[in-house]
């Protein structure tokens, strides 16, 4: 049977199975913002809800995406691995593994090596972030990755590399955890961090299509919505500036003051209007699309002083949820007008909390570095409905992947797992 047919069919199944088009998890948070409809998520994620548990060689904070049943993943050993003793930074090695999803079985691994230089080793920012934060995209095409200096890189299904293409070199003390997406016949990365840049490059052959300059502190992924006008358009925030770009063409439409300090979290979108947060000390606004130029006074709704340096935001019925990774902080907030409606501490405490939230059946599961998960009604009044773990004590800081009988892929430092649906 031809591959590209028997993946079609896959996915095919896929959306049989009630997993729609605009829930594919072909790409970090999914194509609807970590939000999904399946009501067959289970409840509580804990030892007793495992379907299976699988040993990773290598760290990462990225998140798995699925394409029919093959899991893609990266991790990264070599260097930076052990905080105390991080060794040789010519020796990284990053690696793509490729995972059965019904058992959770290895299929493949590629392996790049990475001799380039590195900035200087920091307990505060290697050592947490670690050089496997970029999630993998995947579509019928391939897979493709942004692995730093070593560029991107696009595999077909089997692993064979059919393409690299560099894009910078530039170092940080914190590694880069943007992730490349697809639009069309494109794979658009924020390579910020490798050089200052937004990417477009052609699926086929990684050749350019377009560029955007002057993306400063960017550490977070692209998104790509429909404006108020029925529009395509893709946003980035940046240092000082929400940036909105005409995907196809790379053309700026307009901008958006933003936040005045380098920015983690992605943009969420509903209804033609787009939520950022971000800043190093936390805050939030939202903004209007469809404009030109500077919006900042005709566009933007509201900007508060309350946010989150890590995690993003989802959107549910009116409201903005989301978690501050310092304190172990839950927020609600009111997406039209920007009140806060509830901030509170999670009990027992979360620590840092680093995903992103998963938005299901009512539900938000918060997945936090060190303490378990911890699920909240997603509703605008403060409920705790669990808090289990998985009985794995090394970090978990990845957002957590849905499939599509509702199982959902965790991963943390040391193991990918499979949670069960709900019975």
């Amino acid at each position: 049977m031809n591959r590209t047919f028997a993946f079609s069919l896959c996915i095919l199944g896929l959306w049989s199975h009630g997993l729609t088009r605009g829930e594919e998890w072909n790409q970090f948070r999914g194509s609807d913002f970590n939000r999904t409809s399946l009501t067959s998520v289970a409840k509580t994620w804990d030892v007793g809800a495992i379907a299976w548990k699988t040993p990773l060689l290598g760290r990462g904070a990225s998140s798995p995406v699925v394409f029919g049943d093959h899991i893609y993943l990266t991790a990264f050993t070599g260097y930076a691995v052990d905080k105390e003793q991080p060794g040789d930074p010519t020796k990284l090695v990053r690696h793509l593994f490729c995972f059965d999803a019904g058992t959770g079985q290895k299929l493949w691994q590629r392996s790049i090596a990475d001799p380039s230089e590195k900035d200087i080793f920091s307990s505060w920012g290697t050592a947490k972030a670690g050089y496997a934060s970029s999630s993998a995209t995947t579509d019928e095409s391939g897979v493709y990755v942004l692995f730093g200096a070593s560029g991107v890189i696009a595999f077909d299904h089997d692993g064979i590399e059919r393409w690299r293409t560099f894009v910078g070199d530039d170092t940080h003390e914190y590694p880069a955890g943007t992730s490349p997406i697809m639009y069309e016949d494109l794979v658009i990365v924020n390579a910020s961090y490798e050089c200052g840049d937004l990417i477009a490059l052609h699926k086929e052959d990684g050749t350019e299509a377009w560029r955007q300059e002057g993306i400063e502190q960017a550490w977070n992924t692209p998104v790509i919505y429909q404006t108020v006008n029925g529009h395509d358009e893709l946003a980035i925030s940046a240092v000082g500036e929400i940036r909105a770009v005409d995907p196809r063409t790379g053309e700026r439409r307009w901008h958006c003051e933003g936040f005045e300090e380098y920015v983690c979290p992605s943009i969420t979108v509903q209804d033609g209007v787009l939520y950022a947060i971000g800043g190093r000390q936390g805050e939030a606004l939202a903004v209007r699309s469809g404009g030109t130029g500077d919006v900042t006074d005709t566009h933007r709704m509201w900007k508060i002083a309350e946010g989150a340096n890590v995690s993003s935001p989802v959107y549910q019925d009116g409201y903005l949820y989301w978690a501050k990774d310092k304190g172990g902080i839950a927020y609600c907030v009111n997406a039209g007008t920007g009140e806060v409606v509830y901030e509170q501490r999670f009990r027992p405490s979360s620590k840092e909390i680093y995903a992103t939230p998963l938005l299901a059946n009512g539900r938000l599961y918060y997945v936090s570095r060190e303490n378990g998960i911890f699920v909240l009604a997603a509703r605008p009044e403060y409920e705790l409905l669990s808090h289990t773990d998985l009985g794995d004590d090394s970090l978990f800081a990845a957002s957590p992947v849905l499939l599509a009988d509702g199982s959902v892929l965790l991963r943390s430092d040391r193991f990918l797992y499979r949670i069960k649906p709900a019975e």
